[in-house]
């Protein structure tokens, strides 16, 4: 896909990785004018797959307190023919595991020192 104009490129660029064998997004948002597309996914698995598919570079990691639940929002971006696409995760953690709060991707093991 070389262009993002309209929505139905947009929901074929979803639908092509839906093809492809990635899990659908249980959530999705599209911005009126095509230019900000969100998916929302369930586990770091759907959310490695949708980042590995759209190939984005950019990845941030928020730890928050939500009414006394600690969770981690995960972010994929990548900006392509100007519309940004980000894909998220929003995983509960526990205080018990701040290891978990510490690294970008939890199912990576550390390198033995």
């Amino acid at each position: 896909m070389t262009e993002l104009a309209t929505r139905a490129q947009a929901f074929g660029l979803i639908a092509d990785g839906v093809a492809a064998g990635l899990s659908a997004p249980w959530r999705l948002y599209l911005a009126r004018g095509c230019r900000y597309l969100s998916l929302s996914v369930g586990d770091r698995a759907e959310w490695n797959a949708w980042r590995t598919h759209l190939g984005c570079p950019e990845l941030s990691v928020r730890v928050y307190d939500a009414g006394g639940e600690i969770r981690r929002s995960s972010v994929a971006e990548v900006i392509l023919d100007g519309c940004r696409i980000s894909v998220e995760l929003v995983e509960e953690v526990s205080t018990a595991d701040l290891e978990q709060l510490l690294v970008v991707d939890p199912l990576v093991e550390p390198e033995e020192r």
